[in-house]
């Protein structure tokens, strides 16, 4: 005997495909949600990180004397006080917790500070003397790999070639292009901020705001020199990620501190040092060159990539596979031709961001097809639609698409929405610059340009990608309610209310709690790669089904008559009766389909798990005098395969169309000989409720049938196609080229 999610669900509301409150809501709302920087404890002191000011440098020595006389201080760490590994790293271990004897960019920290208050701690920090002998930064990401080796291997991370077809194909219409992307902030509100606290017997609890807690687990422990068992970390509330808190950055610290001094450590990141303290999105420069038959068929796509990854590693190999394995775009080509580098500069550190690779290479190829749209005499759309994937095409990789790939449908269905009218009063808050009266309309001119992405879903070239749901079922006060656990971050996009949705509708239960995440669980992977409604969902929907397993053996061998084991209705006194005093608990570790590893030379395998596909048309009034944009409606088109949350998924793509217009018109951390000009909000601007415009979004459920409930990962292809779409449209008013992006006043004026 089965119960089916269909037999236990007909009464109960909130389950998927509805969109109930979320319980993080009105607390965020309010400003009452606790998160990680309003951490406390009883006896608590404060940590503070001496970072270096310079991009690269010998350290020459250390003088910790006039720190430690400070009233307060109760440790001054170096790297001589790591009792551990003093490396750490996502895929190299190639950074270390506190620099030895050199420091490799702006920012990296050297040395630790704990005291009674903060400011006591960075007026200690202050008087820590360092020298320094300082050295040639390496900062161009194309002579990198030749350039002065940071790292015992050189400077290169990783090259990934992918070819396919012939090599030599020749074309009818050809155009070329080199485009640039600037380095993106996650721009995240909350400040990196945790609290670690030592326990009796040696180990430490770290409640910290994260993506990916066992990976942190993992690279604590080994830091600290303690087995995994005494490091335990707890989420707290997190305040935005976007890939920025994949990496440590105080988390090692303070629990070096706590341990040192056997005392609760705190450390909270002002935004100066938030900018300092995580990855940033690779900058990117692109050569690529598509060729075309007359009727504009694509017949070769050639591209070499270079990512800068800064001083370490991060993330680097996997963007990089992802910017050439998409590289070419949502596009059948039959001869393809990619280089992809990632080399070490002394920039600062990149690593994950929402798009993660594809973000740099749909830039450059969306740019190419208006490009080549225009020497052909084609309309932008119709030239896309003639070469648009389908279910059943080859990537470049050779892996074919065995799910909805409705590029096609996507880009007609942007195209064919009403256009915003045309004002014929002018509105000084509707034009570019606003009310700050700097154009009363004279040199506007409006634009219309659209764009199409593909992403990957969930971590891809073999890696084991699973996690690990706990759900328990039992009677309280008379009622059904479930209990679930994992390890997966909450990080602000919804996980918790689409934990629970699901358990309503595999047990049919409405009073569902979530437990905090923690690592007293099995892995629960990493929040990004649009990979946790897939992959922990699908874990929490196995083990429901394993507990429905367990309520049918049970009714079995209780032989109630009374209860309707087929019925539509398990809710209530029934489910409750079926129970009794009775608690069923199941714990699963669930997977998605596999992977493999792409052949090293040829670029060739079966590399992702999943594909992802989004459109935008993007309307823009541009002053072309003053350099001002306004983007006045950004429309987007997006397959979801099963929106479980409507109201959640209409969020991730508004989201991520914002975060794709920041990239497109004003968010880029300016270097200079690898310093950072602009660590605050003030100089690093991000789109507010005032630069969003409307947002028209039609949302496609085309399931795929190899993923739990048909779902398709969410919150990265819309980052992906609105910020070409956005540059076409500005390319349209303006008529100029506009190869790199954020495009600034200067690019549209030339002054």
């Amino acid at each position: 005997m089965s119960l089916t999610p269909a037999e236990l669900t007909s009464a109960v509301s909130g389950g998927i495909g509805s969109s109930p409150q979320r319980p993080d809501g009105n607390l965020k709302v309010r400003g009452e949600f606790a998160y990680a920087s309003d951490l406390w404890h009883e006896d608590m002191i404060w940590g503070a990180t001496l970072r270096s000011p310079h991009p690269y440098a010998r350290i020459v020595s250390i003088d910790l004397t006039e720190a430690l006389q400070v009233p307060g201080v109760y440790a001054v760490l170096t790297h001589q006080d790591v009792p551990g590994q003093n490396r750490y790293g996502l895929e190299h271990k190639d950074q270390p917790v506190l620099a030895e004897e050199v420091v490799r960019y702006q920012g990296e920290p050297v040395a630790l500070v704990g005291a009674d208050h903060p400011e006591t701690a960075q007026r200690a920090m202050k008087r820590i003397k360092v020298e320094y002998e300082v050295l040639t930064p390496v900062v161009d990401m194309e002579t990198a790999a030749d350039d002065t080796p940071l790292h015992p291997g050189g400077n290169l991370v990783r090259h990934v070639p992918v070819r396919r077809g012939d090599q030599h194909a020749e074309a009818e219409v050809v155009v070329t292009g080199r485009y640039e992307v600037g380095m993106q902030d996650q721009a995240f509100l909350g400040p990196e901020s945790g609290l670690a606290v030592p326990d009796e017997e040696g180990g430490v609890d770290l409640y910290i705001a994260t993506q990916w807690l066992h990976v942190d687990q993992a690279q604590v422990a080994a830091a600290l020199g303690l087995p995994l068992e005494q490091v335990r970390l707890t989420l707290s509330g997190v305040g935005g990620a976007f890939g920025g808190r994949e990496d440590l950055s105080m988390q090692v610290h303070a629990c070096l501190l706590a341990l040192h001094t056997g005392k609760p450590t705190k450390m909270v990141y002002n935004r100066e040092e938030s900018f300092y303290g995580h990855v940033h999105r690779h900058p990117a420069v692109l050569y690529y060159e598509h060729g075309a038959d007359h009727t504009g068929r694509l017949v070769y796509v050639k591209a070499r990539i270079y990512l800068d990854g800064g001083a370490y590693a991060s993330s680097t190999g996997a963007v990089v596979a992802n910017a050439a394995t998409l590289g070419v775009g949502p596009y059948d080509v039959d001869n393809v031709t990619v280089d992809c580098w990632g080399v070490y500069t002394n920039n600062p550190p990149c690593g994950a961001m929402r798009g993660f690779g594809a973000v740099q290479a749909g830039f450059a190829y969306e740019s190419q097809m208006d490009k080549l749209a225009e020497a052909l005499g084609m309309d932008p759309v119709d030239l896309r639609i003639v070469n648009a994937m389908s279910e059943g095409s080859v990537m470049p990789t050779g892996q074919v698409i065995d799910s909805a790939a409705p590029v096609a449908q996507l880009l007609k269905l942007v195209k064919d929405k009403p256009m915003p009218p045309l004002s014929t009063v002018v509105d000084l808050r509707d034009m570019p610059g606003g009310v700050s009266n700097t154009t009363h309309g004279e040199g506007v001119v409006r634009g219309v340009g659209y764009a199409v992405g593909i992403k990957n879903i969930c971590f891809s070239e073999g890696y084991d990608d699973y996690s690990t749901a706990r759900v328990r079922l039992q009677v309280i006060n008379g009622e059904p309610a479930a209990l679930a656990h994992t390890a997966a971050a909450e990080v602000g996009q919804g996980l918790v209310t689409i934990m629970q949705q699901i358990v309503r509708t595999e047990l049919g239960v409405e009073r569902v709690t979530i437990l905090p995440m923690d690592t007293s669980i099995g892995n629960g992977g990493s929040t990004s790669a649009s990979r946790q409604t897939y992959v922990t969902g699908g874990a929490v929907k196995a083990a429901c089904a394993a507990v429905r397993e367990k309520l049918a053996k049970l009714a079995a061998s209780r032989d109630l008559s009374a209860v309707d084991i087929a019925g539509t209705d398990l809710t209530g006194v029934d489910l409750a009766e079926l129970l009794g005093d009775e608690v069923i608990d199941e714990t699963v570790e669930w997977r998605h389909r596999a992977t493999e590893p792409i052949d090293p030379e040829t670029g060739q395998g079966n590399a992702h798990v999943q594909y992802g596909f989004a459109a935008h048309r993007a309307v823009v009034d541009v002053d072309v005098e003053l350099g001002l944009v306004k983007v006045v409606e950004l429309d987007c088109a997006q397959d979801v395969g099963k929106a479980l949350n409507p109201q959640a998924v209409l969020g991730q793509i508004q989201g991520g169309s914002a975060q794709g217009l920041g990239l497109a018109v004003m968010e880029e951390i300016q270097t200079a000989g690898g310093k950072v000009r602009n660590p605050s909000f003030t100089d690093y601007l991000i789109p507010t409720v005032l630069d969003m415009p409307p947002m028209s979004i039609d949302v496609l459920e085309l399931a795929d049938p190899h993923a739990p409930y048909g779902v398709r990962g969410v919150g990265e292809p819309p980052t992906i196609s609105s910020t070409p779409a956005i540059v076409a449209a500005i390319r349209a008013a303006t008529g100029l080229a506009l190869t790199r992006v954020p495009v600034r006043p200067e690019h549209i004026t030339g002054t």
